[in-house]
């Protein structure tokens, strides 16, 4: 089975990763694996422009939990979305000393679930699981990871609505 934890950068998938990785789980970081694919660096948003088509063609692996912020565009069998509170995020990315621009980029998609919309036009409604962890300890999301895996909960996404609450960020 290959689980999708994604989410916009700075959400906790690779600090969560990271925990699901001392319990045994198979991780594939994403980063990882797209150095091939890289078409392009954009250096005003200080991104990588990747092949996805190609890159998504040609993944190797069909076991583990694939961790970035692409992996919901891999053919996997469930799909993550961390999703963190905007206010929160823009401190997080403040933090690790990313650029404004890039910054205000990130917050804005996670203000208007791109992610989220994404891994909907790429998967069937019950595949997909969203997760606020923006209060979260990493435990707790870890577990949480697990009771997917597991399957002992259901899929359920569109419960986040960070507009309403956040509506002064943009």
């Amino acid at each position: 089975m290959l689980i999708a934890l994604t989410g916009t950068p700075g959400t906790g998938k690779s600090t969560v990763a990271d925990e699901l990785e001392k319990r045994g789980h198979f991780i594939i970081r994403v980063n990882d694996t797209i150095k091939e694919f890289v078409i392009e660096r954009d250096e005003e948003r200080d991104a990588q422009i990747v092949d996805i088509d190609r890159w998504c063609a040609e993944f190797p692996y069909t076991h583990g939990i694939a961790e970035g912020h692409l992996s919901h565009l891999l053919s996997a069998d469930r799909i993550i979305v961390l999703r963190c509170r905007p206010d929160h995020l823009k401190a997080r990315l403040i933090e690790r000393g990313y650029h404004t621009e890039k910054i205000d980029e990130n917050v804005e998609a996670e203000l208007l679930d791109v992610i989220m919309i994404e891994a909907l036009e790429e998967h069937t409604p019950e595949q997909i699981y969203e997760y606020d962890a923006t209060d979260k300890t990493v435990t707790e999301v870890a577990d949480m990871v697990e009771n997917i895996i597991a399957g002992t909960i259901p899929p359920k996404h569109g419960h986040v609505d960070w507009l309403s609450v956040c509506a002064d960020l943009l």
